[in-house]
């Protein structure tokens, strides 16, 4: 084994890119559906393998400008990411979500701080548990920038490096409750405080229209549809389309074929006898009038009709006064059919009395025409792009070094956010800019997750690799149980006093509740479990403004949970 150490050494792309695979695959395990996830094996791979080839007399270890550029590539599409949710999150109904995280955040910041002191744990374990217990990965990079800008303070005989392994090792060891723990007290708080959280699903559901969660992911069921008629009726004989649609405003009239020719759609077309009439409407409505052109042919001339699909991003501050019932009333939009809406990233339950945020991204299919007219009226219209703008993603990156070098003095130093804070911040603006403008920014979601993928299970990586070189002369039996201690209360405590405040004093709806204690603690594992458990999609409404403001607090405070704990 000596030989294959002293290799990985002397090769350190196959060692990073082995370590990385390594971790995928181990992320993809689960037991009992619990698995570590590719992020928290990254570490344990990486610690393992560099431990392992300590044995042997081997240093393994990676360059930290490589460490640094994916975490800092991580940071930004983050930001990019959770940008238009967090600006959302600073208004309307938003707010009360965006409580709920902050007290989540502060009130786990303050338990590790304490734990952290109170024990006297070593320099760098304050950023490792808040990271773990908290399930924020990010916030391992903000832990380490603390330490490079030379705001912590070391005691005489540590090093950076050691100060980093620390970090890494605290991580590991409270992650794992920190992903179960959260998961299993999300799903039993309703039962702990004597709710049942399924009917009160049932309630919201049927009084806002949600669609429950044990409803069929593929249905033949559309809202509306289209149908070939043989024209028949003299009373729509020589009269023009526009005619029949002002006396039957329900109905579009969507092409018009006569002798095999088609002749498109205008208000001004005069029917004839022996029209074939492709009609769109409500489903409900095809019905309601039978007989109003003439029988029903299948023909397929008539019914060969273009549809589209696009993306349309909500800019349009008229249209998000309206529900999901009146927004169905506005013109053309019978002809369309929304198949979903996303918020910050996550797909939401749509229910009849859903209301649209600004930045939200709807999701339309329907006629090719009508599909343009409704996108105009409610914002942008995006289709689909594989290109990257890359010159937006430089100045981003640029302005985020830029932001991240302005410093203020506090704690009896000079701070700031640091690169990575900077980057964030950055990533926000850029996004919420890039939103409101057509053609400037664009990044598909597909490169933004390679951003965030690639970049956080790399950094995590090479964290892992450089920090097993110290473990064994750091880690104790007694070290290890101080620092799952304070993880496990960090982990514990801040979920029960959320669901007290959201139940208690802001009255939500339990269903809704136990999305928006998982967003809090930024983590979407509870509330898919929270979903299984109830049956029913509304968890996944009160989830997407929690989580963006707790994944902005979580990575910004593992900064100053260095500079606290120590």
């Amino acid at each position: 084994m000596a030989g294959f150490f002293n290799y990985l050494g002397a090769n350190p792309f196959i060692l990073l890119f082995l370590t990385v695979g390594l971790a995928i695959w181990i992320g993809r395990q689960s037991i009992a559906g619990y698995g570590l996830g590719m992020v928290a094996a990254a570490i344990i791979v990486g610690c393992g393998l560099s431990v392992w080839a300590s044995v042997y007399g081997v240093k393994l270890e990676l360059n930290n400008f490589t460490k640094s550029m994916f975490y800092y590539l991580f940071m930004y599409g983050v930001g990019l990411r959770v940008g238009p949710s967090f600006v959302n999150s600073l208004g309307g109904d938003g707010l009360r979500f965006t409580g709920l995280a902050v007290v989540s955040c502060v009130i786990g910041l303050a338990l590790v701080v304490v734990g952290a002191q109170l024990l006297d744990l070593p320099p760098g374990a304050a950023g490792g548990i808040l990271a773990g217990s908290q399930t924020m990965s990010a916030a391992i990079g903000s832990a380490e920038e603390a330490v490079n800008a030379g705001v912590v303070a070391l005691p005489p005989g540590t090093t950076p490096e050691q100060v980093s392994s620390m970090i890494a090792l605290s991580y590991g060891i409270t992650y794992i409750w920190g992903t179960v723990g959260i998961i299993l007290i999300t799903k039993y708080l309703p039962t702990w405080w004597g709710v049942d959280a399924r009917a009160a699903a049932r309630d919201y559901e049927v009084k806002h229209g949600v669609a429950s969660g044990d409803a069929p992911a593929l249905s033949a069921w559309s809202p509306g549809g289209v149908r070939a008629y043989r024209l028949e009726n003299s009373e729509w004989d020589g009269k023009p389309i526009g005619a029949l649609l002002r006396a039957n405003p329900e109905y579009r009239v969507v092409n018009v074929v006569r002798k095999g020719d088609k002749l498109g759609v205008s208000d001004d077309l005069v029917l004839q006898l022996g029209d074939v009439v492709a009609l769109g409407g409500r489903r409900e409505t095809m019905t309601e009038k039978m007989g109003l052109i003439g029988p029903e042919v299948s023909d397929r001339q008539a019914l060969d009709i273009p549809l589209d699909q696009a993306e349309i991003l909500v800019t349009n501050r008229d249209m998000l006064k309206l529900t999901h019932r009146e927004l169905r009333a506005l013109p053309d939009v019978n002809q369309i059919q929304l198949v979903k809406l996303e918020r910050g990233g996550v797909t939401l339950p749509i229910g009849t009395d859903t209301v649209l945020q600004r930045m939200d991204v709807l999701t339309l299919v329907g006629l090719k025409d009508a599909v343009s007219r409704v996108g105009a009226l409610f914002g942008r219209v995006v289709r689909p792009s594989t290109a990257t703008d890359l010159l937006t993603l430089s100045i981003g990156m640029v302005l985020g070094f830029l932001i991240g070098a302005i410093q203020f003095p506090a704690f009896g130093a000079s701070i700031g956010l640091g690169n990575a804070g900077g980057l964030l911040v950055s990533g926000v603006i850029i996004s919420s800019l890039s939103s409101r403008l057509r053609f400037f920014g664009n990044t598909p979601n597909a490169a933004r997750n390679v951003l965030e993928d690639l970049g956080l299970v790399v950094f995590v990586a090479i964290v892992g690799i450089n920090a097993g070189n110290s473990l064994l002369t750091q880690l104790t039996g007694l070290l290890a149980v101080k620092i799952f201690l304070v993880g496990f209360i960090a982990c514990s405590v801040p979920p029960v006093i959320v669901w007290a405040i959201g139940y208690h004093v802001f009255k939500m709806n339990p269903a809704v509740l136990m999305g928006g204690v998982a967003g809090a603690r930024s983590h979407s594992g509870p509330c898919r479990e929270a979903a299984v458990e109830i049956q029913s999609n509304v968890p996944w409404i009160g989830f997407p403004v929690a989580y963006a403001v707790s994944g902005v607090l979580l990575t910004v405070f593992g900064y100053f949970a260095m500079i606290l704990g120590s």
